[in-house]
């Protein structure tokens, strides 16, 4: 069987572990003959790809990022696109494609199904909001590193008797928001799924420094936002999915928690560092599962489908299903731990 690869969107800690047990397993266990599409599906459109076996595939199990490259191309914005896929797949004789990515790589796999292509999907976001599975690779190593980010800002943050407000990556849920700020020992948490109030995040800062604690730390996923009419937040175009392009929530947090306190503010971006560099092992070992489970759908005819993480086992569910609806952070446990904040 001949059958190509894609990765899309943002890159993502354990894309390559991915490639490599497709690849491995596909060879080794099938005999298929394997090539992948550069950069997402804007490779499926222009037919630009690499062939790939055993060779092309050693040492990157550990690598972050993913040997294939990858964009955030939309084949359905053009008005040929899913032609142009299915001409490509008939001219390089590709009887399948295993599409890995995110809610909008998956949700044009989900189209081309639809549309009579082959295709297999394998979920990828560090940002875990990708419905019908309960992790996805990529989430525990932006988890680490931010985690990581938030110790050592806690001691620069207490040494110089500052607000330091860091950053981190979630467009629609807040899961690396909240995770590494408890696991930080955060004093606020904002995200996306609850509107914050800027008086209310200014008042449990002075409430610590009430209690003589003259620092906080403010942890702010991107696409966190104010209460309506409480502070002015900038946007800055979309992309091709129709998305803002979003940063900036953290300075703008600095500028009015300083003005509002008087308090001396710093914040810290971690942006795209989150997404780079070595997976943690947990990531390798999920991500390679997700990949085996990819061959063998394709091997199965499971067309349409998507690898997922239920509870300790993968299974196959529909590709529509995985990306009718984000998966965030419920109301109650925000809530429930909202104890701990201030």
């Amino acid at each position: 069987m001949k059958i190509g690869i894609l990765t899309g969107g943002g890159d993502c800690p354990g894309l390559n572990a991915v490639i490599r047990a497709v690849v491995r397993d596909g060879i080794d266990g099938f005999g298929d003959q394997l090539l992948g599409f550069r950069d997402g599906w804007r490779g499926v459109l222009e037919g630009s790809y690499m062939d790939l076996d055993i060779e092309a595939t050693r040492g990157i199990l550990p690598r972050g990022g993913t040997i294939l490259g990858s964009s955030r191309t939309n084949p359905y914005k053009r008005d040929d696109g899913a032609q142009r896929v299915r001409e490509t797949l008939s001219q390089l004789d590709v009887e399948a494609i295993i599409a890995i990515g995110g809610e909008d790589t998956l949700g044009v796999a989900n189209r081309l199904h639809h549309d009579g292509v082959r295709v297999i999907g394998v979920p990828k976001t560090i940002d875990n909001d990708l419905g019908a599975t309960d992790v996805t690779f990529g989430f525990d190593t932006a988890l680490q590193i931010a985690t990581e980010a938030i110790d050592r800002l806690h001691t620069t943050a207490e040494s110089h008797h500052r607000i330091l407000v860091v950053e981190v990556m979630g467009r629609h849920a807040g899961w690396i928001a909240l995770h590494s700020g408890i696991a930080g020992g955060a004093d606020v948490i904002l995200i996306p799924e609850i509107p914050f109030d800027i008086d209310n995040v200014c008042r449990l800062i002075q409430h610590r420094h009430d209690r003589g604690r003259p620092f906080s730390i403010v942890v702010v996923a991107e696409g966190a936002t104010p209460k309506e009419g409480t502070m002015e937040v900038v946007a800055s175009g979309v992309d091709e999915f129709g998305h803002a392009r979003l940063g900036g929530i953290g300075t703008r947090l600095e500028q009015e928690i300083e003005k509002r306190t008087g308090y001396e503010t710093r914040a810290t971006v971690l942006g795209h560092v989150q997404r780079g560099g070595t997976p943690t092992a947990f990531d390798r070992v999920l991500a390679t599962r997700l990949g085996l489970a990819a061959i063998r759908a394709a091997h199965d005819g499971a067309w349409g489908m998507m690898a997922s993480l239920q509870g300790n086992a993968i299974k196959l569910v529909p590709l529509a299903e995985a990306v009718a609806e984000l998966r965030q952070v419920p109301a109650e446990e925000y809530e429930r731990l909202g104890v701990l904040f201030g």
